[in-house]
């Protein structure tokens, strides 16, 4: 599998999935699970939705169409 997800997006990513499960830790709630899946999408660059809709943010992984 090919990394589908661009800088901007992992940093996003990452970023938004340590914010939701530290404040699932602060405030005690299973919700901060959900955490888990941006920030482990973010930092393996993969996306199994971006697949299935077939986008693609990573600039340095795209073939040019002809």
């Amino acid at each position: 599998m090919n990394q589908n997800i661009g800088s901007l997006d992992r940093l996003i990513r990452v970023l938004l999935g340590a914010v939701i499960l530290g404040a699932g830790v602060f405030y005690q709630s299973l919700w901060g699970i959900a955490g888990l899946i941006p920030l482990v999408t973010g930092i393996a660059g993969i996306c199994p939705f971006y697949y299935l809709f077939e986008i693609n943010t990573n600039t340095m992984n795209k073939t040019p169409s002809i």
